[in-house]
């Protein structure tokens, strides 16, 4: 702890101390245990440095009066304070110890009832408890019964609390630290500690005793209780070490068993979670097997479903269970599409209270939605588990979308009275399109790609499919397709109904269907780029639509009155012309009017999300572009030619938009000018080429990092010309607009690209004097309004700094300056050496956590907070981080 705050801490917790109102920032108490508890881990004694925190807690709990919040907060604290050994000892020689978590005293003082103590009395005994004179104290002190009345606490989160803590006090103290000890922290395995046999036998008594007489409820209302247990219970067994887990099974395996018989259904899934923890930790334990398998028996239908799902969710690998299972989820599908799923003798036991059920609208789809869930994974299981082929399951999953749209004739259909249940379901039909989007990888499947191909279609034709079946249809057929090595089975017919219902849904009246099909055109392109038909020499595109253009389409829905629909059309289009700009294909009419409807979107689109495709469209187009050779044909260098127009414009409207999105992109097409300009330079490091950081606390920013360069001898011949280049282009003005903008992201980046172009044309070393010199004719123009003020305010402080330092007025890096009219033109090199780059590199790439997230500017929030209770009336703003 440094000594400001060492200084200023009295006085906080005499704040803390009084008898006052809560503090303004309430989560100012969180944020002062979060550093007293890292202080605490990298092995700081806040006793010894801290004594006023013991006169804190002594204060506190004598006065009743003490704020809720303030009182759990010490809670808290003294658990944390408690938590070794030494410490431990220290605050028992106190009488504060007892005090503080004395029930009685707390319920006398008519504060138990508020939460917030009671939380703070869990979270505190949980801190504590990290060595075996702790576990002594909170025995001899009774606190285990208090304890597991807590675990059916009126509130979620301490009734979530106090059951985490049993679970701790059993795991961390066994005598054996657990196998495996999955999802525990190092803590929790008890760093070998050996607590008094004799505590911890008597905390394993009492709780392994709760769970037996909880586990069962004995009326309706206890149910919410048994659930509670059960989850304290799987959490147990799946954890915990050989003696601790079979203590356990032997103490609740009757209690188990009785539940099962019980068959509640709010109970079902709880239940298996214990279980499959237990069949997890204890192998073949034949209590255990024999309970696993009365679940995959019992007689509720629904119940069975959800337990049978349960236990493929876990991943077992148990033959005879795993067969169970997948013939129970099977079942429905075998009843409602009349598939023969289970053989061709289906006799399951089950089969009659099914069918039962799946006359019941709800209820049935409820089941066949869970059933369809796990139609992927089935057909993925060992052949000998599986009773069909998987194609099969292909197949009734089809015949089940069929039957939700009332397309499947009623002889074709298992049983009709269950049928009709889920015609028009939507939630059945997106459940079906998912299922069937991940069985693209099931064994046999691609047999079944025409008829897949066949319903997707008459889905998308479906006047009465929503929008989001229609958009989970598009995903299922851009899946299918992805797969497709063989088009030879799209027949004219199929193509043409494609072609008919894309046209028709690109101009549908609900804005998510429009926006799901121009989506879909354009990832259909971007399928096709790596796909060839094996019969043909068509790709993918041409074999599904033939020789209908989606471009028109495309370019229409540019002009929508929905955003996202003209964002969505921009990127489809940008991979509908991937592969011709990768060719270098001539420039077609249409191009140049897609160009100025695009120029129009960034500088006149109210809403961001296309003025941000706009820029991604140039920067796809950039980097797709062949570059025209002397042999190119003058449509080519045509095309190039408006592809460089075009990107002066995007960095022109691009650097100024108000969107900081769209000005993080602007400097990534500012990007791929430099590196195509200066790839060639020995000294120029491509932003992909740097290594690789942590990403800062700001979230979105550039994907490489910035990495410092030394100033090094560089062969800059020829950097010259390529500058000059770079200054025409408008890439320079982007970068030093960026500099100074407010948005971080976008000053970061501008940043690192200043600097590497930097360290490429304006190298300090000697040996580049003479290159240098050359550079220095390279000028740009900066506006006399705006960045380019900002820019020259820093350039202005620079040259007066330089100046006092070397006392000579006229020698300046601004030697190619000349002020003209309202705009001033100065040398990029001495700019960019003036401006001092790495200086705002090393401030940018440090989050403003460093200055107002800090322990220091926390204890003066809280005081200058208090004194506001002098002074009423005055606000005070904290900039608690």
């Amino acid at each position: 702890m440094d000594r400001e705050c060492a200084l200023l801490l009295p006085g906080v917790c005499a704040v803390l101390a009084g008898s006052g109102s809560s503090l303004p920032d309430d989560t100012s108490l969180e944020k002062l245990l979060d550093w007293f508890t890292g202080i605490t881990e990298d092995g700081g004694s806040l006793l010894e440095t801290c004594p006023c925190l013991l006169k804190l807690i002594s204060t506190v709990v004598h006065n009743a009066a003490s704020d809720p919040g303030v009182l759990s907060f010490t809670l808290r604290l003294t658990g944390l304070l408690a938590a070794t050994e030494e410490s431990f000892k220290t605050i028992q020689e106190h009488p504060v110890l007892n005090k503080v978590f004395n029930l009685q005293h707390w319920q006398e003082a008519g504060l138990w009832e508020d939460p917030c103590l009671r939380i703070g009395w869990i979270q505190g005994l949980r801190s504590m408890l990290q060595h075996p004179k702790a576990l002594s104290f909170f025995v001899q002190s009774g606190f285990i019964d208090p304890l597991l009345q807590l675990q059916t606490d009126t509130s979620l989160f301490i009734a979530e609390a106090a059951n985490q803590m049993l679970a701790h006090i059993l795991l961390f103290f066994q005598p054996v630290p657990p196998a495996g000890c999955k999802g525990m922290d190092k803590k929790e395995k008890g760093d070998g500690m050996t607590p008094s046999s004799a505590d911890y036998t008597a905390v394993v008594k009492s709780i392994s005793g709760y769970l037996k007489e909880s586990l069962v409820p004995k009326e309706s209302k206890n149910v919410r209780q048994s659930l509670q247990t059960l989850k304290l219970l799987a959490l147990l067994l799946a954890q915990a070490g050989p003696p601790l887990r079979d203590k356990l099974l032997q103490t609740v395996g009757d209690s188990l068993e009785e539940l099962v018989t019980a068959g509640s259904s709010e109970l079902t899934l709880p239940l298996m979670d214990v279980i499959l923890s237990a069949c997890s930790s204890s192998g073949t334990d034949e209590r255990i097997t024999r309970l696993l398998s009365s679940m995959l028996n019992i007689n509720k239908p629904a119940d069975l479903i959800h337990a049978a799902a349960a236990f493929l969710r876990r991943g077992h690998h148990d033959t005879v269970h795993t067969a169970r299972a997948v013939r129970i989820l099977l079942l429905p599908l075998d009843i409602m599409t009349g598939q023969t799923l289970l053989g061709t003798i289906s006799t399951d036991e089950h089969q009659f209270s099914v069918v039962e059920q799946l006359k019941s609208k709800s209820s049935c789809i409820s089941m066949i939605c869970v059933c369809l869930s796990n139609t992927p994974q089935i057909t993925l299981t060992p052949p000998d588990v599986l009773p069909c082929l998987p194609v099969s399951i292909v197949t009734a999953v089809l015949s089940l979308l069929r039957i939700c749209s009332g397309n499947s004739p009623s002889s074709s259909t298992g049983c009709s009275e269950v049928s009709r249940n889920v015609i028009g379901s939507s939630k059945v039909q997106k459940c079906a399109l998912e299922a069937l989007t991940t069985l693209t990888s099931s064994p046999g499947a691609k047999e079944r790609i025409s008829e897949v191909f066949t319903v997707l279609i008459q889905y998308l034709e479906n006047p009465d499919s929503d929008p989001t079946v229609l958009h989970k249809s598009y995903q299922a057929l851009l899946k299918w397709t992805s797969v497709c090595t063989d088009f030879s089975f799209i027949t004219d017919q199929l193509r043409h109904d494609l072609v008919e219902v894309v046209k028709k849904r690109v101009c549908d009246m609900r804005w998510e269907v429009k926006d799901s099909t121009v989506e879909f055109l354009g990832h259909l392109a971007g399928v096709c780029d790596s796909i060839k038909a094996a019969a043909e020499e068509r790709d993918a595109s041409e074999a599904l639509l033939g020789d209908c253009s989606t471009t028109p389409l495309l370019r229409e829905a540019l002009q929508d009155s929905e955003s996202y629909v003209r964002a969505s059309a921009i990127s489809a289009l940008a991979k509908t012309l991937t592969h011709r700009w990768q060719q270098g294909a001539t420039l077609t009419e249409e191009e140049p009017e897609i160009v100025s409807r695009l120029l129009e979107i960034l500088s006149q689109d109210s809403e961001g999300f296309p003025r941000r495709a706009v820029v991604q469209y140039f920067i796809s187009w950039y980097s797709s572009h062949s570059p025209p050779s002397s042999s190119s044909s003058s449509s080519s260098s045509s095309s190039s030619s408006l592809l460089m127009q075009s990107v002066r414009s995007v960095l022109s409207q691009g650097r100024a938009d108000l969107d900081w999105e769209v000005k993080v992109h602007t400097l990534v097409l500012a990007e791929l000018l430099l590196d195509e300009a200066f790839s060639g330079h020995p000294g120029y490091k491509k932003g992909s080429d740097s290594h690789h950081a942590s990403p800062h606390a700001y979230g979105v920013v550039s994907e490489q990092a910035y990495t410092l360069h030394t100033h090094t001898a560089t062969h800059t011949e020829g950097a010259e010309s390529d500058l000059a280049v770079v200054v025409e282009q408008g890439v320079v003005s982007v970068l030093l607009s960026g500099l100074v903008d407010c948005d971080r992201p976008v000053a970061l980046k501008a940043c690192r690209l200043l600097i590497t172009l930097r360290e490429t044309v304006c190298p300090l070393s000697l040996g580049a004097l003479d290159a240098s010199a050359a550079m220095a004719t390279v000028s740009c123009e900066l506006p006399g309004c705006g960045w380019g003020r900002e820019i020259l305010k820093i350039l202005k402080m620079k040259k007066s700094d330089q100046a006092k330092e070397e006392d000579i007025a006229d020698q300046s890096g601004l030697n190619g300056a000349e002020e003209g009219g309202d705009s001033v033109c100065v040398s990029v090199c001495e700019a960019l050496r003036s401006l001092g780059l790495d200086e705002r590199m090393e401030v940018l790439t440090q989050s403003s956590d460093h200055i107002h997230n800090s322990p220091l500017s926390l204890l003066q929030d809280i005081l200058t907070a208090s004194a506001t209770h002098t002074k009423p009336g005055e606000e005070v703003i904290v900039d608690c981080y």
